[in-house]
């Protein structure tokens, strides 16, 4: 396990917020079962944050016409769409969303080469909102995958959520389980996928990122 590379200042500013309030509860309050319940939420707040921004080793599910899952989370949404900014078709959306006490680090789903990316400043709505999708800010990368097929996920924010971070390049080779970047709190994972695609998830599944198989290509 390691931690993000885009996390440590966000992790050094909480890890000092903690250690001063602690500082100051311990010696402005001097009742004992006051104080100490109070530093221990600290300390379980500071190892909390630890895990949430921590990426993990992950073994790849699937084969090489496998498209597995960019975050750990739960399925929210299955359904027949159009989208119009890269795949320009109909197609498939699976929307996984992500909680406070998932991992949120994001995995690019299949290999092959990033076609398209975009960033789009937007809202904070609730994530798991329809309108999310098209009026929170989020970014768009678009994959020509090595199985032939093009497919497009989108890193969305959340009320929480108030900055993404995304590896995409235009032209660059990508690898799916590799780490393709991360959105800090509560969030959500749009994948657009064609219409032929074998859907392997459905609506109320817990997938984890790498290893779970969201469709065979």
């Amino acid at each position: 396990m390691r931690i993000d590379r885009n996390s440590y200042g966000t992790l050094a500013l909480v890890y000092s917020i903690c250690i001063v309030l602690g500082f100051l509860t311990l010696r402005f309050i001097p009742i004992p079962w006051v104080s100490w319940p109070l530093v221990v939420i600290l300390l379980w707040t500071c190892i909390w944050q630890t895990a949430f921004f921590r990426v993990p080793k992950r073994e790849r599910g699937g084969g090489p016409h496998s498209v597995t899952s960019v975050a750990d989370g739960r399925v929210v949404i299955v359904e027949r769409v159009y989208e119009p900014k890269y795949l320009q078709t109909e197609c498939i959306q699976v929307s996984v969303y992500m909680n406070f006490f998932d991992v949120h680090a994001n995995f690019w789903p299949a290999s092959g080469e990033v076609s398209y990316y975009r960033y789009y400043p937007g809202k904070h709505f609730l994530a798991f909102a329809p309108k999310a999708s098209e009026e929170n800010e989020h970014t768009c990368v678009g994959i020509r995958t090595v199985a032939g097929p093009k497919i497009l996920f989108k890193q969305l924010a959340g009320v929480f959520a108030r900055r993404i971070v995304c590896y995409a390049q235009d032209g660059v080779s990508v690898h799916r389980g590799d780490q393709c970047g991360i959105i800090k709190f509560g969030s959500r994972i749009d994948l657009f996928l064609p219409l032929d695609a074998e859907i392997k998830v459905k609506v109320g599944d817990a997938v984890r990122a790498c290893e779970t198989v969201i469709a065979e290509l």
